[in-house]
């Protein structure tokens, strides 16, 4: 005698998309940047990308390359190019604004741009529209995340051309 009680919590696959394992992975892959832990006693909800944040420079990097993998998973899978250009711009939101020290760590936790993802691609597949592969768009999301990550480098390199000119001009004083 089995007991409904111990079965696993999961609904039933109703869409194509909870029907398809790799977009399942992404919903997985967005849950743990966005809202994998709780506070106790709250519903507020995080995930590693806010705390990457910490890491000085370098942490929103490794939360960039995940969301585009995320976005190119999605593309492959049915995505539009209308609902490709919100993610990335989802994205791009997210990184430009958890740049910001302190500030874009607050936006972090509370700008979740993969759950938000994810979201627009169920509401896509419910709609039946994801009929369409999103290859189109590959290459405008590709260049999108090159050029931010380019600005990054920019910014780094002309930070450090900065401090070289400003302790140079001290050795002089």
């Amino acid at each position: 005698m089995t007991s409904s009680r111990y079965s696993p919590a999961r609904p039933a696959a109703t869409t194509p998309f909870d029907q398809d394992e790799r977009l399942r992975w992404v919903e997985r892959i967005s849950h743990l940047l966005d809202s994998q832990f709780s506070v106790p006693g709250t519903k507020w909800r995080f995930g590693l990308d806010p705390l990457m944040s910490f890491i000085p420079i370098v942490g929103g990097i490794p939360s960039l390359a995940v969301s585009g993998v995320l976005i190119l998973t999605m593309m492959r899978h049915g995505a539009s190019g209308a609902v490709v250009v919100r993610m990335v711009l989802n994205v791009l939101l997210d990184t430009l604004v958890g740049a910001i020290p302190i500030l874009g760590t607050i936006f972090d936790f509370a700008y979740k741009a993969n759950d938000r993802n994810v979201r627009l691609l169920r509401a896509h597949y419910q709609e039946g529209k994801h009929q369409g592969s999103g290859k189109g768009l590959l290459l405008v999301a590709l260049l999108g995340l090159l050029a931010i990550f380019g600005l990054i480098i920019w910014g780094l390199w002309a930070a450090g051309v900065w401090l070289w000119h400003f302790g140079e001009s001290q050795q002089w004083v």
